[in-house]
């Protein structure tokens, strides 16, 4: 974080210093809202959770070295106190960006999925000194405590924004007004919470209303709805995708043995080959929304492609694979989980083990926040797996499992429902073998994570015991 002082920050999220004995101290390192994780020179931010009340852990994270911390009431330590501290932390944000850091750039980056791959693209690809959001922290929280880490050498502040509710968005482009805003897609992730796709285009395309004349929207023009948020910008647009009419195209896209896209970047400059170490034909789409962001960037197409090339996953759970040491590949894509990416990772597995000697096992888990139409959605997505002649499919938990295996039963295919992960970790240290490559997908209220961490580890065998 940029060094500030403890007054300097009071005066600008309308506080008061209590029990501070140098009011000049200075906040230099991120802030935290876990007291574990405060370092001599943070911020500890004391919020109130469901279950427990951050103001409780605040003199444990002085105790750590944090300089103050940030509360709704004193505690007896270093402590600024505020009347919300969300809305202090988004007006510290605010003023770090726009009157601290300086001529740092925002890349802004929002969708129903693909947000964090595309995100990690980004900052691999841009040039310079770039920070950008840790793992999938895009909301009122998250975002502003992003923008502590940055400093004033920081190029980029490559951020994500999600949502929930209309307005949600426009709210976080107060906090970080964006120079580029890129829209992934509008699919059907949080469509219980927002009532309809319309409704989530609303909500996403609030990004590019936030763009001045000079900013540029970069948006997905194979997605219709992303499409027509070129209406909405005052802004410069560029599209991408496969379609003819996209500034920045993929040719000739094919998947490597191991599920690994290539394709041809094809810009108005030029065309060079790329070669991405990311998983899933979908993976093409985000890189070319990295493309068009390290286009306006400056670099040339052949740039483009050797950092595309080189760029790795950096976030956990999103299709993250491992090999074990005995031959099975596991693949944890259990971060979250709509329709849209199942269906994607799901084309992913298939792809994996296409024409080998090898087997496909998709594990799949409950898909939250789908609304009434949840039971369709668990449905068509067993039909979707059924479709793409996978070798196994593994459903675990209650009821949506159960529509799943209606899906994949009406067409034709059989799968084996499981109540819970002990009995499908069971089954899977049964009967995987040497090849078999395994997906675990599921929302991340399901924590179906944890079989895949589990999978890790197979069961040893007699001579190990």
């Amino acid at each position: 974080m940029q060094p500030t002082s403890l007054t300097t920050i009071a005066a600008v999220v309308r506080g008061r210093l209590a029990d501070v004995l140098d009011p000049e101290a200075e906040v230099t390192q991120p802030a935290v809202f876990d007291s574990r994780e405060a370092v001599p020179g943070s911020l500890f931010l004391a919020l109130k959770g469901e279950h427990t009340d951050g103001r409780a852990y605040a003199e444990a994270a002085v105790n750590k070295g944090a300089v103050a911390a940030l509360v709704t009431r004193p505690v007896g330590v270093p402590a600024i106190v505020v009347d919300d501290v969300l809305k202090a932390m988004g007006r510290l944000g605010r003023f770090l960006l726009h009157d601290s850091l300086g001529s740092t750039n925002v890349v802004a980056i929002t969708g129903s999925a693909g947000k964090t791959s595309t995100k990690d693209l980004i900052a691999q690809v841009l040039p310079g000194n770039v920070v950008a959001t840790r793992q999938s922290f895009n909301n009122e929280i998250g975002l502003p405590i992003t923008i502590t880490t940055a400093h004033k050498g920081t190029d980029y502040l490559v951020l994500e924004m999600g949502a929930r509710h209309i307005g949600d968005i426009r709210e976080l482009t107060r906090i970080a007004e964006p120079d580029i805003s890129v829209v992934t897609n509008v699919g059907t992730a949080h469509i219980g919470e927002f009532g309809g796709q319309e409704n989530i285009a609303q909500a996403k395309g609030e990004i590019v209303e936030a763009l001045q004349p000079s900013g540029l929207a970069v948006l997905n023009g194979d997605d219709a709805f992303v499409r027509e948020m070129q209406h909405r910008t005052r802004g410069r647009v560029v599209t991408y995708g496969l379609g003819e009419q996209a500034t920045i195209r993929a040719l000739n896209v094919g998947i490597d043995g191991h599920g690994r896209p290539s394709y041809a970047l094809s810009t108005p400059e030029g065309t060079a080959h790329v070669q991405l170490q990311f998983i899933g034909e979908v993976q093409v789409y985000n890189s070319l929304a990295a493309a068009a962001v390290a286009r306006e960037a400056g670099l040339d197409v052949e740039q483009i492609a050797a950092r595309l090339s080189e760029a790795v996953p950096r976030s956990r759970w999103r299709m993250e694979t491992t090999i074990r040491a005995d031959g099975v590949t596991i693949v944890n894509d259990a971060y979250n989980a709509n329709p849209h990416s199942m269906r994607h990772s799901l084309n992913a597995l298939a792809s994996m083990t296409g024409g080998r000697d090898q087997r496909s096992v998709a594990v799949l888990g409950r898909m939250n926040e789908l609304g009434e139409d949840e039971r369709t959605a668990h449905e068509e997505i067993g039909r979707y797996a059924a479709g793409l002649d996978l070798d196994q499919i593994i459903l675990v938990g209650g009821e949506e499992a159960g529509w799943m295996l209606d899906g994949v039963s009406s067409a034709g295919a059989k799968a084996v429902h499981l109540p819970d992960q002990d009995s499908a970790l069971e089954l899977l240290r049964r009967t995987l073998r040497a090849g078999d490559v395994v997906l675990v997908k599921a929302s991340r209220g399901v924590e179906l994570q944890r079989l895949a961490e589990e999978l890790l580890h197979p069961t040893p065998g007699p001579a190990d015991a």
